[in-house]
C-alpha cells in the first residue's frame, strides 16, 4: 500500500475543501489577481529584499506574547494565522496582535486536518472571522488551511540554518506560536531577525508584500 500517496492524497483533499469554502464565504480581499490563490511566495522588484514573517496556531498561552515582545522590541511587524476557539479563549492576546500593528488572519476555529463537508468546513471559517472582528474590530482578508506540523520541531539553530538557508526576497516564512512547545521558535527568532536584517531584508506583512507585487505586474504590464 503507498501509504505516502494517500497521505498526500488527502491533504490535497483537504486544502481544496478549505479553499473552495474560503473563497466562497468571500474572504480574500486582497488584490484581485491573488483572490483564491495558494500562495507560498511573490516575486517582488528584486532589488527590493522583502520577507514576510507569519505565525501560526495561537493565540497560545505564554508563547505568542512573547513572540509578540520580540517583534516589537525589533520593530517588525508579522501576520497571525489565528485558530477560532484560542482567540475565544485568549481574547486580550488575540487583541494585542492587532493593536500592536500586526496582521491577523484566519486558520479555522478547531484545526482539524480531516475533509469537511461544505456547511462545516463553511462554519470552521466564518465562526473564526466573526470572533476576529468581535474581539479585534477588524475583518481578516486571508486564509491558511491547517497543516502546519504540531511538533517543536528543531533546535533553534537548526531552525534558524533552514530559514535562512531557503528564504529568498518574496518569501513567507511559516512558524508557529501556537499548538505546542514552541521555546525553539521564541529562541530562534531575535536571531533570524538579526541575519536577516544584515542581509539588507525588510519585513512586511503578506498584505503588505502582496501590494508591492499588484504594483509591479502593473506596472510592467503598462
Amino acid at each position: 500500500i503507498d501509504i505516502k500517496g494517500q497521505i498526500e492524497g488527502f491533504k490535497t483533499q483537504m486544502l481544496d475543501s478549505w479553499q473552495e469554502e474560503a473563497k466562497l464565504k468571500g474572504i480574500l480581499e486582497i488584490p484581485k489577481r491573488y483572490q483564491g490563490m495558494t500562495l507560498n511566495a511573490v516575486k517582488p522588484n528584486n532589488k527590493d529584499k522583502i520577507i514576510a514573517l507569519t505565525f501560526d496556531d495561537g493565540p497560545w498561552t505564554k508563547y505568542t506574547e512573547q513572540v509578540l515582545d520580540i517583534l516589537k522590541t525589533n520593530n517588525v511587524k508579522g501576520t497571525f494565522f489565528v485558530i477560532g476557539n484560542n482567540m475565544k479563549n485568549m481574547p486580550e492576546v488575540g487583541k494585542r496582535i492587532v493593536t500592536d500593528g500586526h496582521t491577523i488572519a484566519n486558520h479555522t476555529w478547531h484545526h482539524w486536518y480531516h475533509r469537511l463537508s461544505p456547511s462545516i468546513a463553511a462554519k470552521e471559517i466564518n465562526d473564526t472571522e466573526e470572533i476576529i472582528y468581535k474581539v479585534t474590530g477588524v475583518r481578516t482578508n486571508l486564509f491558511r488551511p491547517p497543516g502546519g506540523v504540531l511538533g517543536n520541531g528543531p533546535a533553534a539553530s537548526r531552525l534558524i540554518g533552514n530559514v535562512m538557508r531557503f528564504s529568498k526576497p518574496g518569501g513567507i516564512v511559516l512558524m508557529h506560536d501556537g499548538g505546542g512547545v514552541r521555546d525553539s521558535t521564541v529562541k530562534a527568532l531575535p536571531e533570524m531577525i538579526k541575519k536577516f536584517k544584515q542581509q539588507g531584508y525588510r519585513f512586511v506583512t503578506i498584505p503588505e508584500m502582496l501590494e508591492l507585487e499588484d504594483q509591479q505586474l502593473a506596472i510592467a504590464s503598462k
